[in-house]
Order: structure tokens, then C-alpha cells, then sequence
């Protein structure tokens, strides 16, 4: 495979896919006939992709699923290994499947996602193909050792944008690089900048990268035009003063913040993005020597508060009142519970705040937007009574709104929005996302409503009109969004844009954003076709540093414990002892904690970690250690609500020794919470519970740590085992769980008595001698085995 990228622009036969006969579809015989119209530049891309792994960047609509289905029925004709698919969305991987359901011949592609039982997904893993996918559920069972990519031909990676930082494509990736073999295929409308897009490369092992845009001329004959309008609205007076009233209280806080010394130089009213930059800075300036606390969480405090009234000015500058009023609604809860914000009780008990909420309850009315929205549609469906809209909001409060004010007036709206539940209001399930995906494809209603969750990659062909009630900051949002329209024929986009607010510095930074990253990708073009090598500094796998811990001295000096080597991640040469060289390291963790970061970095050092779901420890180390792991703000909410010292009674009675870690930057300045409060707690935790408390910066720092517990347990023969439990063992667990009871006996000797003996039965009528065949089992050990077994029951007199 070589070093550096290559693209290509100039089509070449495809030998595999092609000759084509002079006719609109493709004859090929793994493609169904009269399936995918055959276009010149998707068959040029898959030329390329069957023979590198390649990074296809084709504008929304242009066919990148067709490119995938060209080189799927390449390989399936070439090679018998699986194709794994994996999309960012349930909706996404379900539409995939169907696609090549109905294209590529003999295709029974299997579904994967968080709601197909573990079991289940092994067995379709197994017996499939073809796999679609979702990437997070493929890192899990990676990670838990229940799949592996040996036998994979093919990746895809749809909306390959996302290939950067801790998303589940780049651990998926790396596992599949380190194979050396196989086939990678990335695919994006919208790749951002060129940094992003060769830090992409690099995380997927990307060779070659193709490049189209709408005016390339073998693309150009295939573009439909999309026609843009810009609506632009005032803000009522009333609704300009309620603003005002929000920023006399933003103001507020803000001034307090200045005579603190903070945003010193800083003339404008800071945005979103200063105030986080803002708390950012405080939380640095916590951990420095000289400073005082006090003064520095009440900063904390303030810029919080500063935090929420900014989101209150937005709601009403670009959305609705509806939306304020909810939102506040939210805020008061918030202030009124007990684990509430100080920043939320303060700005709630404020007259100011009190004076909005009086005057919110005499507004009738909703933003300006909202009529025109309605106008839009519903000249649009008069017009053209078979048309398909797509409204895009920010937010499911509006969502909510127009769809309920467009049935109002007898337009039948859907909403569409993500799986999670929020404010109390139910999320929608997979089932009901693809059930009215396909009924708005086949016209059963003119108007689908939609948060962000509908920006990537939903098949909706012959959308109308696209409407954006708000513009958004992000040219790759903008992206999604305005593809939804233009696709088999010409569209319109419509952009609702309140003057002098937000919306117009949205609209102008897109502008800026997408015009240089055209620029970009010319630039990416002619470097690629040097052949530029990425710079060594974002190549996703060079080699890391990794520390071995100290270990005793017998406990494998060959290896080289004690001293620094040279590994990339995925490679690095996991310990075992000496007794055991047969049996991979194993850790299980509570299910929970596939959420986060740590097992990711566990797996990274080839631990396979199984997941279970435990009432008592986050990672189960041996049968004496286990792990409670906590985020500092998680360790300052439990602590808060009372679960903390729980937990850490229940922690100490399962295993004889626990150990506490502690993942952040600090514990100072999360919720308000005294300096004092929190080392009593850490006091009492490390002395009235006899609990080691380990303080860490990152989930790698962590994974780090529990790698070197889990090692030196290995070493001493102890063995995860779950204590504590209130939900019943496996069979087999179970059976290990008694033998571990006998004198001498470590879970890996209990292992190796089963397996010798096959039964608890027969390691029970075993004679000494018998029992001595067992490796590790001296005569010692073996006398003790046979007396328990035979001595007679003899309990001594409780004195009550």
C-alpha cells in the first residue's frame, strides 16, 4: 500500500465493472438488471476504489451509494469475504440495506444496531455477507471480543467526514488496519477543511481520494439546479423588548465578571463561543498556585448564568416565544431540585427574571418567521399539491410548533427527530423513523419537520423545497440540509433570516466557511496529484510511548516489564504470565461503560473487555479488585444526591480491594460545591471505607492505570470475577464461583479443574493423587481440595 495519497480525475476502465452496453443501466453479474442507471463518473470512482482504499468526495445526491454498490458487487465477485457497511444513523444503515437489497444480486444484507441483542448480532455477524451497521455497536463488540475483522474484504465508512478525534469510525479503522489486508472505502459530501480532510485520511488509511464537484464535466450533465431565496424578517417591538430585558440580566453577571478581572480587553458582548472559552480559562486559573477559590467559583457561578441567558436571547432573537417560555419553564425546574444549579436558583430568584416571566405571560404572539413559514408552505402544496417539503429547526420546541401551526391549517406535517427523549417528550424509535421516512417518500404527506437528525444521508428523492427556519454555523450542516432538495430534479432552498440577530452572522460565516472550502479542496486536489505524503504529525497510527508498569521480577523479564518500548496502539504486545500464555487478558466492565473512552483504550492494548451489567464496581479487575471509575462531575453529582458514600459502602463489602479513580482536570469549580465539602469526602472515602482513590486526567490515563492493575492481578493468578450482584451467575460462572471457594484455589486454577475434571461432581470424588495432574495443583493444595470434600460439617456455637 503506499505512503502518501493519490487522486484521480480522468476515468479509466473499469476492466471488472465494464464493458457496459450502450443502454442507461448497468449490466453487470452481481448488479440486478434495470437497478442503477449507469453513469461515467460513478464508474470511474469505483475503478479507483477497487484498487486503493480511497476517500470519495461526491456532492450530496451525485450517487456515492451507487459507488459503493459498484465496488460491493466487484469484490463479491473476486473474493468470499464479508462487506461491512456502517452508517452514523439507524435510519442511515436501514436505507443501506435496503439499497443493496434491491441492487446488488443474491444480497441478504444483515441489520446491526443497538437494539439486535448481542447474541443475535454475533450469530447474523457470523452467518452474513453483507453487514450495515452503525459504527458504535461494531467498536462494542470488538471491544468485547465478540466479532472480529479478519474475514472482512470491504469497510465503507458512509459520511467518512466523521472519521476524526474519538468517533467510533477511527478505533473500527485501526482494528482493521493492523489486519493488513482487506479493503477501505470512505464516502462524504462534505469533508471540511483540508487539515480535517487528511486527518480523515490517515484515521481510515485512505491511499487515494477522489474529488467531484457539481461543475466537473463528467458530473456537470447529472447536476440539478437549486434555486436559493433569502427571507429575512424584523423582530417585533415586544419581542425586542424582551430581549432587552434578557441582556439587562446577561448584563449583570457580566459586569460582576469585569470587576473580577475577567474578559479584560474583551469591548463586545462575548458569544456563546467566549463565554465557554471564558470558563475554560477560569478552571485553568483554579489549579494555579496563589489564587483564591472563593472568588473563583463564583466566576464559575457567573459564567454559567452567563451561559443560559445567552440561550434564552437566541430562542427569542431566532425561534419563538413558545420555545422561551419553555425553555425558562425548564430553568425554574432546574433551580427548584435539589441537585439544581447555583447559577440556575440565582438567575431564577432574580426581580429581573421574575419581570421576564410576567411579561412572556402577556406575549400572544409567535416570531415572524412562523407566519412566513406557514405562507411558504402553504403556497407551495397549493401550487403544486404532490410536492415533498422538508422544514428543517435547531430545536424540537420549534420542531413541535410548526407542525402543530401548519395543521392548523389543514397541511399534514410530521416531525422527525432523534431517538432520545428530552423535557419528559419521547424520542422517536428506528421502526417509527424508517415508517415515516418511506411514508413521505411515497406522498402520504407534503411536509416533513425535522431536526438535525435528518441532515445526513436520508434517501428522500424529488424533495421540492427545502426550508431552513434558522441558518446554522456549520457549513457541513448546511451542506446536509440544502442536499435533501435537487436531487432527480431541479429545487428550491429557502433560508428564514431575522435581521440584525445572529441568523446573519450565521448566514455570512457559512458563506466565508464554504467558499474556503472549495479553495481547500482545490488545493487538496493538485497536492494529492504530486502525491503529497500527509504530514507525519496527524497520521493516525505512529508509533506511541507506552510504559510498562513494575512488576515482580519473575513475572516475565523477557518480556521487557520495567522498560519503555516502542508500539503503535493497536500493536502493543500485552503481558501475560507465564502460566497462562494460552489465555488472552480479560477485564469486564459494567455496560454503561462502553459509553465511554476507557474501554475503547483498553481494547487499544489488545484486552478484551466484557460487558455486563453489575449493581457494584464499573471494572472488574479480579475476584478481590474492582474499579469504581468517576468523571468529576458525576463524582460531585453523586456526591450531591447522596449516592456517593452508597456506593462506596457497597463497593467495600463486595471486594476485598477496591480502588476509586477519579477521571477530569479538577474537581474545583463543578457546581458550587466548597473546597472543604470535597476533601471531607475524599477524607472519609480513603479512610472510614479504607478506599484508595487514584486521581487521573483522561480516559487513556485511566485505561493506562487499570491495564497495570489488571496485570498484576494476571500475575498473581486472580481472575475477573463479579461479586456483589443481585442478578444471577451464568452456569459456568457459576461452577467457577464455588471452585474458587476451595483452599489454595485462584480463578485460574479453578479454571484448569473444570476443564480437567469436566464437573464440580468429579473434582469432588478426585483422589489426591488425581487432583495432583492438575498444573499448579501441589500436594498441599490437593490434601486440602479432598478434606473439604470429606470432613465432616462441624460449626461452632454462635454467642449471641
Amino acid at each position: 500500500m503506499a505512503d502518501g495519497l493519490f487522486v484521480s480525475f480522468v476515468a479509466e476502465p473499469l476492466i471488472s465493472l465494464l464493458p457496459f452496453p450502450p443502454s442507461v443501466y448497468i449490466s453487470h453479474p452481481m448488479i440486478n438488471p434495470e437497478t442503477l442507471e449507469h453513469r461515467e463518473y460513478q464508474a470511474a470512482i469505483a475503478a479507483s476504489c477497487t484498487k486503493e482504499n480511497t476517500l470519495v468526495v461526491l456532492p450530496t445526491g451525485l450517487g456515492k451509494t451507487a459507488v459503493a454498490a459498484l465496488v460491493i458487487a466487484d469484490i463479491m465477485a473476486k473474493e468470499s469475504g464479508k462487506i461491512l457497511f456502517m452508517a452514523p444513523t439507524k435510519p442511515l444503515v436501514e436505507q443501506h440495506a435496503s439499497f443493496l437489497r434491491r441492487v446488488v444480486k443474491g444480497a441478504e444484507p444483515v441489520i446491526l444496531t443497538g437494539e439486535v441483542s448481542p447474541k443475535k448480532r454475533v450469530e447474523a455477524w457470523n452467518d452474513g455477507r453483507i453487514i450495515t451497521s452503525t459504527p458504535q455497536v461494531i467498536s462494542n463488540d470488538l471491544i468485547s471480543g465478540r466479532i472480529s475483522l479478519s474475514d472482512v474484504s470491504l469497510i465503507i465508512f458512509d459520511e467518512a467526514h466523521r472519521a476524526v478525534g474519538k468517533y467510533a469510525y477511527v478505533f473500527v479503522a485501526e482494528k482493521y488496519l493492523a489486519l493488513g489486508k482487506g479493503r477501505v472505502l470512505g464516502m462524504t459530501a462534505s469533508p471540511g477543511n483540508e487539515e480535517t480532510t487528511l486527518e480523515v485520511c490517515a484515521n481510515l488509511g485512505i491511499t487515494a481520494v477522489e474529488i467531484r464537484s457539481e461543475s466537473d464535466p463528467d458530473v456537470a450533465p447529472y447536476v440539478q439546479k437549486i434555486r436559493f431565496q433569502w427571507v429575512r424578517v424584523d423582530l417585533p417591538d415586544e419581542t425586542k423588548k424582551l430581549v432587552e430585558m434578557l441582556r439587562s440580566l446577561f448584563n449583570d453577571s457580566l459586569k460582576e465578571l469585569r470587576a473580577m478581572g475577567m474578559l479584560q480587553g474583551f469591548n463586545r458582548i462575548p458569544g456563546k463561543r467566549e463565554i465557554l472559552e471564558l470558563g475554560r480559562q477560569i478552571q485553568m486559573r483554579m489549579k494555579m498556585p496563589g489564587q483564591t477559590p472563593s472568588n473563583l467559583y463564583r466566576a464559575m457561578s457567573l459564567q454559567a448564568a452567563l451561559l443560559k441567558i445567552e440561550t434564552a436571547i437566541d430562542l427569542a432573537e431566532t425561534q419563538n416565544i413558545t420555545a422561551v417560555k419553555n425553555y425558562l419553564d425548564r430553568l425554574m425546574q432546574e433551580a427548584n431540585s435539589r441537585t439544581g444549579s447555583k447559577a440556575a436558583r440565582e438567575i431564577v430568584s432574580s426581580i429581573l427574571f421574575r419581570d421576564i416571566v410576567k411579561y412572556l405571560g402577556t406575549l400572544n404572539y409567535e416570531h415572524p418567521k412562523l407566519n412566513r413559514l406557514i405562507e411558504i408552505v402553504k403556497g407551495e402544496v397549493e401550487k403544486r399539491p404532490n410536492s415533498r417539503i422538508i422544514v428543517f429547526t435547531n430545536i424540537r420546541d420549534t420542531c413541535d410548533l410548526v407542525v402543530d401551526s401548519l395543521g392548523e391549517e389543514g397541511i399534514h406535517a410530521e416531525r422527525f427527530v432523534g431517538q432520545a427523549s428530552r423535557g419528559g417528550v419521547k424520542g422517536l424509535k428506528q421502526k417509527e423513523q424508517v415508517e415515516i421516512i418511506e411514508r413521505f417518500k411515497n406522498s402520504e404527506f407534503p411536509v416533513l419537520v425535522a431536526t438535525s437528525v435528518a441532515e445526513e444521508g436520508l434517501d428522500i428523492p424529488s424533495t421540492d423545497l427545502v426550508v431552513f427556519y434558522e441558518p446554522v454555523p456549520s457549513v457541513i450542516r448546511t451542506i446536509q440540509r440544502r442536499g435533501r432538495t435537487g436531487r432527480q430534479e431541479s429545487g428550491r432552498v429557502i433560508i428564514l433570516i431575522t435581521r440584525k440577530t445572529r441568523d446573519e452572522g450565521y448566514y455570512w460565516s457559512v458563506k466565508r466557511q464554504e467558499k474556503q472550502m472549495k479553495e481547500d479542496m482545490i488545493r487538496l486536489r493538485e497536492a494529492l496529484a504530486k502525491r503529497i505524503t500527509v504530514p507525519s504529525d496527524i497520521r493516525a497510527h505512529a508509533p506511541v510511548e507506552i510504559p510498562e508498569p513494575d512488576m515482580p521480577e519473575d513475572s516475565g523479564a523477557e518480556a521487557g516489564i520495567g522498560k519503555r518500548k516502542k508500539a503503535t496502539l493497536f500493536d502493543f504486545a500485552r503481558k501475560k504470565n507465564a502460566e497462562e500464555k494460552d489465555e488472552p487478558m480479560k477485564i469486564v466492565a459494567d455496560t454503561r461503560e462502553f459509553r465511554s473512552e476507557v474501554v475503547t483504550a483498553l481494547a487499544r492494548y489488545g484486552i478484551t473487555v466484557e460487558p455486563k451489567q453489575m449493581d457494584v464496581g464499573d471494572y472488574i479487575i479480579s475476584e478481590r479488585v474492582a474499579v469504581e471509575r468517576k468523571e468529576a462531575e458525576d463524582f460531585i453529582s453523586s456526591l450531591l444526591d447522596g449516592r456517593l458514600f452508597s456506593q462506596m459502602g457497597a463497593l467495600k463489602s463486595a471486594y476485598p480491594r477496591p480502588v476509586v479513580i477519579i477521571e477530569g482536570e479538577s474537581l474545583h469549580g463543578i457546581r458550587n460545591i466548597s473546597k472543604e465539602a470535597i476533601n471531607g469526602a475524599l477524607a472519609s472515602i480513603v479512610i472510614d471505607f479504607g478506599i484508595p482513590v487514584i486521581f487521573t486526567k483522561s480516559a487513556e490515563e485511566t485505561a493506562d492505570i487499570i491495564v497495570s492493575m489488571l496485570k498484576r492481578e494476571n500475575s498473581e493468578g486472580h481472575v475477573a470475577r463479579i461479586r456483589g450482584e443481585r442478578a444471577g451467575f451464568e452456569l459456568h460462572e457459576q461452577q467457577q464461583f464455588i471452585i474458587e471457594g476451595l483452599p489454595g484455589v485462584s480463578g485460574v486454577l479453578a479454571r484448569r479443574l473444570l476443564s480437567h475434571f469436566g464437573s464440580i461432581k468429579a473434582i469432588a470424588n478426585a483422589s489426591v493423587e488425581e487432583l495432583t495432574e492438575v498444573r499448579g495443583i501441589g500436594k498441599a493444595t490437593a490434601q486440602g481440595i479432598y478434606d473439604i470434600f470429606r470432613e465432616r460439617y462441624l460449626a461452632k456455637e454462635r454467642k449471641d
